[in-house]
């Protein structure tokens, strides 16, 4: 062996450590930052918690199903069951089919309350950050993929969703995450197994392994577009027209396109016949245009260069060619579903641009883009939810509203059935079964009310007064009544 082969060998050696050492101090810094995100996202949703700022549509609902999981039960969601008359022992899996919550069972064992789940939608979402941080680096290198990283962080989508009480997205992110970034390293059996975790998260992830079909289609890998086409399709097929209605749910509960026709070949006939109204429909309304500005802004506008757009696509159009209003703004959770796919899309693009630009290895590009998608989700910031973290009102809330609806739930008693106000349910659940309060009685022995303020589903707050009115003519009594809040009971 040769002095030269010697001192190679030497070098090669002290270099492991060194890179080792690298990577260690990368992971120490990645995690710090996804420990960062988690910690912000948990405060949002801990503060609007006890500041009687949730609600029982939707964290009620997740609580009682998670709940009955940890004690190793059917998911029975009994607000649910109440508010659409199919019982109290009505499934969750029959409403959205998210079998997935399941995995949330052992925060229960450790604090048995919707805390936990706050807790476990942060912990979820940053999870993304490590993998959104590989894909980058691996494309653009290592400093961009540090401000990619923290772009997912404080991206919009995210923000609205953990304002918004709790849903099936949490889970969507790091799914998708994994999906791409392990397909990318050219690890294949991780990849698809996150993609078939998509389809246990809700019964319309079918749509998004379609998109991820023809996102492989696109770069050529046919036979794998075809399986996860296959896959997708028969996943929609299979939850909405046989799970759903065998758990005792109705598939016609989300239909959202009965301007095209009643019933999805319907609805695909009618958009086949006019294809010129069918591509202006997702553009046909302000806040359609709005959402998908939104949506593609932060990647400025460069995951539109990039085929893996595509498995946001079934999706998008999903929300936009629906007849629901809410489902196209930006305000709550519906964008996290994508935000990774058209994060991870910005930065293939722009590898694509610089390719057909023979500017491939020039990552001063990349980096420069990187600091301009930071830049735009800082902007952003304070447009939506994150804003609320640096201002004190947040964590004060409305002082007197919070002090009397402190004082209502503590006058009901554990282990009771109770019909409680939109944003009181939240503080009762994990001590009773909580239905919503609305304009027709569940027979509860005890009902939270309040007079003062509007609440979902009522009309107006005069038309809650009105009903308080009415229940205590059917003969329930005033036990408490302030500032609004109103405690109701009948033996």
């Amino acid at each position: 062996m040769t002095g030269d082969t010697l001192a190679a060998e030497s070098g090669a050696t002290a270099a492991l450590p060194r890179r080792r050492t690298l990577l260690g101090g990368h992971r120490l810094r990645v995690g710090l930052l996804a420990l960062l995100a988690a910690a912000a996202y948990a405060v949002i949703g801990l503060v609007k918690l006890a500041t009687f700022r949730a609600s029982v549509f939707d964290l009620v609902i997740v609580d009682q199903a998670v709940r009955n999981y940890a004690r190793f039960r059917p998911p029975y969601v009994p607000v649910l069951g109440a508010f659409h008359d199919r019982g109290l022992d009505y499934l969750q899996v029959a409403d959205h089919f998210s079998p997935a919550y399941a995995l949330l069972a052992p925060f229960y064992w450790v604090h048995d309350g919707p805390e936990s789940l706050v807790v476990a939608q942060a912990l979820l979402f940053a999870a993304a950050i490590p993998f959104v941080w590989l894909f980058t680096r691996r494309v653009l290198g290592t400093g961009a993929a540090y401000l990619v990283a923290v772009a997912y962080a404080l991206s919009w989508p995210v923000a609205q969703a953990v304002a918004f009480d709790v849903h099936e997205v949490m889970f969507v992110p790091v799914l998708t995450a994994v999906m791409i970034e392990r397909y990318h390293a050219d690890r294949p059996l991780p990849a698809f197994a996150a993609m078939f975790g998509l389809l246990l998260v809700k019964e319309d992830m079918g749509l998004m392994v379609i998109g991820f079909g023809l996102f492989l289609f696109a770069v050529g890998d046919r036979f794998r577009a075809v399986c996860c086409a296959a896959v997708g399709v028969g996943g929609v097929l299979l939850t909405r027209g046989a799970l759903i209605p065998m758990l005792g749910g109705d598939a016609e509960d989300f239909w959202a396109y009965g301007h095209l026709g009643p019933d999805a070949p319907s609805a695909i006939l009618a958009l086949l016949r006019d294809p010129v109204a069918a591509v202006l429909l997702p553009f046909g309304a302000e806040d359609k245009v709005d959402t998908l500005l939104l949506m593609v802004w932060p990647t400025l506008l460069l995951c539109l260069l990039s085929p893996l757009t595509l498995a946001a696509l079934p999706h998008v159009l999903e929300r936009m060619l629906a007849d629901r209003p809410l489902w196209w703004q930006a305000d709550f959770q519906y964008s996290a579903f994508t935000v990774v796919i058209l994060l991870c899309a910005g930065v293939d693009g722009l590898a694509r641009l610089l390719r057909r630009l023979r500017r491939s290895g020039d990552r001063s590009i990349g980096l420069a883009w990187s600091l301009a998608a930071c830049a735009v989700a800082v902007t952003l910031v304070p447009k939506f939810a994150l804003d609320q973290l640096y201002h004190p009102s947040f964590y004060r809330g409305d002082e007197v509203k919070v002090a009397a609806a402190r004082e209502a739930v503590a006058r009901v008693p554990s282990g009771v059935t109770v019909e409680a106000v939109n944003s009181a349910g939240p503080a009762l659940t994990s001590r009773a079964t909580v239905l919503l309060w609305t304009g027709q009685s569940r027979g509860a022995p005890w009902v939270v009310a309040d007079t003062a303020r509007w609440e979902f589903p009522f009309g107006s707050a005069e038309e809650q007064a009105a009903r308080v009115a009415a229940l205590v003519e059917e003969g329930y009594a005033k036990v408490f009544e302030r500032d609004g809040y109103v405690v109701l009971h009948r033996p």
